[in-house]
C-alpha cells in the first residue's frame, strides 16, 4: 500500500476558507488591501496544496500585510483588521498542521475531525487574542495615560508566567 504523503483535503480547505474570510473581511474596507489579499488566498492555496510550508507562509503574510495596507491606505476599521489578522493566523496554522498530516498519515487518511477541532481551537485562540487586542485599543483610546496602559500590559505578562 502506497501512502501519498500530501495534506489532505479537509486542511487545504479549511487553510483556503480562513484565508477567504480575512480578503473578503479586506476587501469591504480597502480595495488595494483586497487586492493583496487575493494575492495572499492564491498563495495559501498553493502552499498547502503543494505541501510548500515556504508558499503556505508567504500567503499568510501577504495577508496580514494586506490588513496593514487596509489600515494605512484603506481606512480599514479596528474589527476588520482584527478579522483579517485572526484569519491570517488561522489560515497559516492550519495549513501548517494539515501539511504535517500528510507527512505522516497521507492523503487518503480520514482526518476531517482533526482539521476540525484543530481549527475550531486555532479560531478560539485567535478570537482571545483579538478581544484581548480590541480591549487595550479601546483602553489606549480611552484617555486613559499611557504609562498606565503599559504597567498593565506588563502586570499581565507577569501574571501569566506566574500562572505558567
Amino acid at each position: 500500500m502506497t501512502v501519498t504523503r500530501r495534506p489532505p483535503a479537509a486542511g487545504v480547505w479549511g487553510a483556503v476558507v480562513a484565508a477567504l474570510v480575512g480578503a473578503a473581511a479586506l476587501a469591504l474596507a480597502s480595495p488595494i488591501g483586497a487586492g493583496v489579499a487575493a494575492v495572499g488566498v492564491v498563495l495559501v492555496a498553493a502552499g498547502s496544496l503543494a505541501a510548500s510550508r515556504r508558499v503556505l507562509g508567504a500567503g499568510a503574510v501577504a495577508i496580514a500585510v494586506a490588513v496593514l495596507v487596509g489600515n494605512a491606505v484603506g481606512g480599514a476599521t479596528v474589527g476588520t483588521s482584527l478579522v483579517g489578522a485572526v484569519a491570517a493566523a488561522v489560515a497559516w496554522d492550519v495549513g501548517e498542521h494539515a501539511i504535517g498530516l500528510g507527512e505522516q498519515l497521507g492523503r487518503e487518511t480520514d482526518v476531517t475531525r482533526n482539521v476540525a477541532v484543530h481549527t475550531a481551537a486555532s479560531l478560539a485562540v485567535g478570537t482571545v487574542a483579538a478581544a484581548v487586542a480590541f480591549g487595550v485599543y479601546s483602553a489606549a483610546s480611552g484617555g486613559q495615560p499611557m504609562v498606565a496602559l503599559v504597567f498593565l500590559l506588563f502586570g499581565a505578562v507577569v501574571l501569566a508566567s506566574a500562572v505558567r
